[in-house]
C-alpha cells in the first residue's frame, strides 16, 4: 500500500533532521515551517531546550502578515539574522524539515545568509 503524503513528509523530515544531527558540531538548529499562508523560522538550542530567536510572517512588524510568497520569506530571512546577530548567533545548521529546498525555503535560507549567519 502507497504511503500517504503526509507519512512522506514526516519521514522525509526525520532523515532530513538525523543526518543533520550526526554533523551538527553542537551547532544551534535553525528550523523552518511552511504552512498554506504563513512560514516561521527559529533559531533553536536543542541542549538547552530553548528558542534563541524566531521570526514569521504574521508579525505586524513586519507588514506581511498573510503572504506567503518569496519577497515574504526574504524579509523573514533577513529579520531572523538581524535578530540571531544581537543574540550573538553566527553559525548554525539550517533544518528545513520536510520541506524541499526550492521556492520560499531558498528564498529565507539566502536572505539569512545574506544577513550574516552562516550555514
Amino acid at each position: 500500500m502507497a504511503n500517504s503524503k503526509r507519512e512522506l513528509f514526516l519521514r522525509r523530515r526525520l532523515r532530513v533532521r538525523n543526518k543533520l544531527r550526526k554533523v551538527s558540531d553542537d551547532r544551534l538548529r535553525m528550523s523552518v515551517h511552511r504552512s498554506s499562508k504563513n512560514i516561521s523560522v527559529q533559531i533553536i538550542d536543542d541542549v538547552a531546550g530553548r528558542t534563541v530567536a524566531a521570526a514569521s510572517s504574521l508579525e505586524p512588524s513586519l507588514g506581511i502578515a498573510g503572504k506567503n510568497n518569496v519577497e515574504a520569506a526574504k524579509k523573514v530571512g533577513a529579520a531572523l539574522a538581524e535578530r540571531a546577530k544581537a543574540a550573538g548567533v553566527e553559525n548554525v545548521y539550517f533544518d528545513r524539515g520536510g520541506f524541499l529546498f526550492h521556492g520560499k525555503i531558498k528564498a529565507l535560507a539566502d536572505a539569512a545568509r545574506e544577513g550574516g549567519l552562516k550555514f
